[in-house]
C-alpha cells in the first residue's frame, strides 16, 4: 500500500538517494527542518517500508565482475513459485523480475567473464526444471544510475 508523502518527505528521500551517508544534522539542514523532525521522519519512512535500507554502491568491474547481461526466461505455466528460490540462489543473479510480454522472467546477471556467463546460463539456468528457453543480452556499457525516488501526489 502506498504511503502518502509530503514535500518534506520527498526532499528527505531525494537527499538520502543522492547521499545515503548524510548525518541527521546535515539532512535536517538540507531540507530545512529540525534534527528531531528529521530523525522522526526518517524513522517513519523506514517503519512504513518507504526506505528499505542503506547500502554501498559498489563498482562491479572493480570487484572482478566484468561481464553484465540480461537473461530472459520462458517458463512452464505455474512454475514461478517453484523457480524463484532456485534463481535467487544462483551466484551472479543480481535482480529478478517477473514480467509480462514475450518472456516470463528477466534476470540481471554479473559474472567475471563471458565464460562464466556461458556456464551460468547453459549449465545452471537452462538445467532448472520448468525453464523452457532463455535469451541472453550482453551489456557492452553501463551508464551511471540516475538517483531518483518515486513521486507521490
Amino acid at each position: 500500500m502506498a504511503t502518502d508523502l509530503d514535500d518534506v518527505d520527498r526532499r528527505i528521500l531525494a537527499a538520502l538517494t543522492a547521499d545515503g551517508r548524510l548525518s541527521m544534522r546535515t539532512l535536517a539542514e538540507h531540507v530545512h527542518i529540525s534534527r528531531a523532525n528529521a530523525y522522526a521522519r526518517v524513522e517513519r519512512l523506514r517503519d512504513t517500508g518507504v526506505i528499505r535500507g542503506f547500502s554501498a554502491d559498489v563498482d562491479p568491474v572493480a570487484v572482478g565482475l566484468g561481464t553484465t547481461a540480461y537473461v530472459t526466461l520462458n517458463l512452464s505455466q505455474h512454475e514461478w513459485r517453484t523457480l524463484r528460490g532456485r534463481l535467487q540462489a544462483l551466484p551472479g543473479v543480481i535482480h529478478i523480475g517477473l514480467v509480462g510480454g514475450e518472456f516470463d522472467v528477466i534476470l540481471l546477471v554479473r559474472t567475471r567473464d563471458n565464460a562464466e556467463l556461458r556456464r551460468l546460463v547453459l549449465d545452471e539456468i537452462q538445467a532448472i526444471d520448468g525453464v523452457l528457453s532463455t535469451r541472453t543480452w550482453l551489456v557492452f556499457e553501463e551508464l551511471e544510475p540516475v538517483p531518483r525516488q518515486p513521486r507521490n501526489g
